[in-house]
């Protein structure tokens, strides 16, 4: 009698290769064959800097003493004509999956949520990335530092973690999810799929030391469990993006050098990239840049305070730049001793160029330099007065001068966020030595257009692997970049990248064959032809003579061709005048409903915080069991934030007002059972109205003060405790963390209505004032 078929239930012995009899006697073993890569498929680092303009490394023209990178890039390859995307998370899923970022989702940052394709900040299933495939082809895949291609709204322990690094092919992660943090305090790093739950960071705590230990580590343990697997390994630094902040030592070695000012230096890059054959001799050095709230002053009319102070800003760039090289340096010596560095792959670049977002003057308050709100008040301060020692420490979170932004992009014009060549051309370094030796790649420099979907495919080939068709029974999406190994091998070869277009919050570009057609678009104005600006850029790397009216046919051609790319990648819509990159998904209404918060929750996640208080007004219930010493409720840290606490039996708020503190003594802590309620009511003119009440009397009234928006706070709220960064210095100078000592029964935050310049209000006036236009 023939045995009933059951989908459902699989006979285990089914296309089992071997023979199973009754006994182990009577029966043949088989094993499933072991996933293995080519043999002698190398390592794969990829070495990636956030913020990091042309010239500001050794091989490209920079001071800035990099021996690490000048001898990689001796022996390696310079690609001196490589474009990305202008911002970070786009530039990133470009990267990863070989695709164009429109395709993947990642119109721009993962800090928006409009609801179109381009900007769904999710990398699809059917879009492999590298890690993906080269674990699927054996590989340990490891990545450390910055991800920032997760939207924020879902870098949370609640979220399904979809789009975290472990779901996207890597076997371990250590870093932070979000774009940027502080170098001393990060605000929340994650191991693999978890937050962690950190009170305190030792004193000489660094973040680039730390994320390179891991990645270190993480190779160490591989090569003591398996002396053949070839590993992947993504080392994204969130240096040196904002706020710049390095280590003392480090910055002591570069006191005085930049006290001649950008002008100077820019023109001594120049001299040296001209020098080490990086542009053809008779390129020009544009004018320092003059657009329109883009501008940079000479430096010899500054005064000499302003000099003074915007030097130190530099000084401590250099010494992040500084620090990346040592702690590269520090990874090229671990895999040397392993015997490991003559066969592994070390690409090194930016994610997108230098950037201007430290406005004219720089800032010593990152957070209120960085906001970006149409409604903000005459009043508001997008710098403080801190004092200049400060510069670069965990106290002080700050930004260069664009000046400064202008020199790192040398020789190119204008920053990130730009699709002029200040914002999408970088340095790029490969080195493989063994490759060399086999002829694999001369070392040497590149000038062939190359661009940054081109990195993953070329990496699969020279690991010896093909981007298969589909992958888990699903097809995959054909990728937009080219392998360039054959430039690798041969400086004569042509670029295998003949033509791209480029979309950034409306700046646009195409290049084809050595034209680029590129317009920087002020925000709100149409769309139309007479923005493009036309560049030979064989002849005219750096931008300065526009050929647009003498060849209009051109433009004409060209425009065409970038519409068409648009449409067939998913660009529209075009970002306007009506405020809709300041929408979020409905859903999210459900992070405003009122939360109560037990003693021993970990640190609420910044985004999630930020719910219950951006914009609006909002009411804090602490309810005490047992009065105590110590923090009662924290959020925010040195950039901005606020917290209550009981020090020396008086009840006390500190609002950190973008680094300027405000302490407030609210009076007698009461012993026993009380309730304690802190209020903000939102006012016009983007300010909060605080009110501290025990016990329903009203203990303290303080001034005004501007609301904390953007991205501040940046660090999450805390129960009982002040974690990492904290609101008042002088306080953790005292008590550090300073953990309540009494009993909290719970925290409970009720936000309140929005305030007059909340987002919808913002968007209406936006779009009003879109159609006046009109």
């Amino acid at each position: 009698m023939k045995a009933r078929t059951n989908p459902a239930r699989r006979d285990p012995y089914e296309g089992f290769p071997g023979r199973v009899g009754r006994t182990f006697a009577e029966s043949e073993p088989a094993w499933p064959a072991r996933t293995a890569p080519p043999e002698k498929a190398p390592n794969i680092v990829v070495v990636l800097v956030d913020d990091m303009g042309y010239s500001d490394i050794g091989p490209f023209g920079s001071e800035i003493a990099t021996p690490t990178l000048t001898a990689l890039a001796e022996e390696g390859v310079r690609l001196t004509n490589y474009h990305t995307m202008p911002l970070c998370s786009p530039a990133r899923a470009a990267l990863l999956t070989g695709l164009n970022p429109h395709r993947v989702g990642y119109a721009m940052v993962a800090n928006s949520d409009p609801g179109f394709p381009g900007y769904g900040m999710e990398i699809a299933d059917d879009i492999p990335t590298l890690a993906e495939l080269l674990h699927d082809a054996g590989y340990a895949t490891y990545a450390v530092g910055k991800w920032h291609l997760v939207r924020d709204s879902a870098s949370s322990a609640a979220d399904d973690r979809a789009n975290w690094p472990l779901r996207k092919g890597f076997d371990q992660y250590y870093g932070v999810l979000e774009g940027l943090t502080s170098l001393f305090h990060p605000h929340q790093l994650v191991r693999d799929n978890s937050p962690l739950d950190i009170d305190e960071f030792p004193e000489d705590y660094y973040y680039t030391d730390d994320i390179t230990d891991q990645a270190i580590s993480m190779v160490k343990s591989l090569r003591a469990h398996d002396p053949d697997k070839p590993f992947l390994l993504y080392l994204a630094h969130n240096a040196v993006h904002g706020p710049l902040q390095a280590k003392e030592e480090d910055i002591d070695r570069h006191r005085g050098r930049y006290d001649e000012g950008w002008d100077v230096l820019r023109e001594r890059r120049f001299a040296a990239q001209l020098d080490g054959g990086l542009f053809p001799p008779g390129t020009e050095l544009p004018e320092r840049n003059t657009e329109a709230g883009l501008s940079v002053p000479a430096w010899a009319g500054l005064t000499e305070e302003q000099q003074k102070l915007y030097a130190r800003y530099m000084e401590v760039y250099a010494a992040l730049v500084d620090n990346i090289d040592q702690n590269l340096g520090r990874l090229t010596a671990t895999l040397e001793a392993l015997g490991e560095l003559d066969n592994t792959i070390i690409v090194f670049t930016s994610d997108n160029g230098g950037t201007g977002e430290g406005g004219a003057e720089g800032t010593r308050s990152y957070f209120s330099r960085f906001v970006h709100h149409p409604a903000l008040p005459g009043d508001w301060t997008p710098d403080v007065d801190r004092d200049p020692a400060l510069i670069g420490g965990p106290r002080s979170l700050v930004h260069y001068p664009r000046g400064w932004g202008m020199a790192s992009n040398t020789p190119f014009r204008l920053y990130k966020g730009h699709t002029y060549a200040g914002g999408v051309r970088v340095p790029f370094v490969l080195s493989w030595p063994r490759g060399a030796r086999e002829g694999r790649l001369a070392p040497g420099l590149r000038t062939q257009y190359q661009y940054v979907t081109d990195v993953a495919p070329t990496l699969l080939r020279l690991a010896g692997l093909e981007r298969p068709a589909e992958r888990r029974g699903v097809a995959v999406q054909e990728p937009d970049g080219a392998d360039f190994t054959p430039v690798l091998a041969d400086a004569d070869q042509r670029s295998t990248h003949p033509e791209q277009y480029c979309e950034m919050t409306g700046n646009r570009s195409y290049y084809r064959d050595g034209h680029k057609l590129v317009t920087l678009h002020r925000p709100g104005t149409p769309y139309d032809d007479s923005e493009w600006a036309l560049y030979d850029i064989r002849t005219d790397p750096t931008e300065i003579h526009d050929l647009a009216h003498g060849q209009p046919g051109l433009v004409k051609e060209l425009s065409a061709a970038w519409e068409e790319a648009a449409r067939i990648n998913g660009v529209f819509p075009l970002p306007d005048g009506s405020g809709a990159l300041a929408r979020r998904n409905p859903a999210e209404q459900r992070l405003s409903r009122p939360l109560t918060l037990l003693p021993g929750t970990p640190e609420l996640e910044r985004y999630r915080s930020s719910r219950l208080i951006a914009l609006r007004s909002f009411t804090i219930d602490v309810a005490v069991d047992e009065q105590g010493e110590g923090v009662l409720v924290s959020h925010g840290d040195q950039g901005g934030g606020y917290s209550l606490y009981v020090e020396d039996g008086r009840l006390r708020f500190a609002y950190n007002e973008y680094g300027v503190l405000h302490e407030t003594d609210a009076g007698p802590a009461a012993p026993g059972t009380q309730l304690i309620t802190l209020t903000a009511t939102a006012e016009p003119g983007l300010r909060w109205a605080f009110t501290v009440r025990a016990g329903g009397e009203v203990r303290a009234a303080p001034p005004s003060v501007h609301q904390l928006i953007g991205m501040a706070p940046f660090q999450g709220i805390s129960v009982g405790i002040d974690r990492k960064s904290p609101v008042s210095w002088p306080l953790y100078e005292r008590h550090g963390a300073f953990r309540h000592s009494g009993r909290l029964r719970s925290v409970t935050y009720r936000p309140g209505e929005p305030g007059p310049d909340s987002p919808d209000a913002v968007a209406a006036a936006l779009k009003d004032a879109a159609a006046a236009f009109e």
